[in-house]
């Protein structure tokens, strides 16, 4: 029953910090586009880079 009382902050410490980490990411706009990284590996690379791939 001891041990309850030592992991309990220690879990309510963690869940915090992985809520501020969250908050911080979320309002530094990590999440704002989700769509365009998977969309851009359907791209050129001529449109990409503005080099010019050469297949020989």
């Amino acid at each position: 029953m001891n041990i309850i009382w030592f992991l309990m902050p220690i879990a309510l410490l963690f869940g915090g910090g992985f809520l501020a980490a969250f908050i911080c990411a979320a309002r530094s706009g990590q999440y704002d586009d989700l769509e365009t990284p998977a969309h851009r590996i359907l791209l050129e690379d001529s449109s990409i880079g503005g080099k010019k791939h050469d297949p020989r």
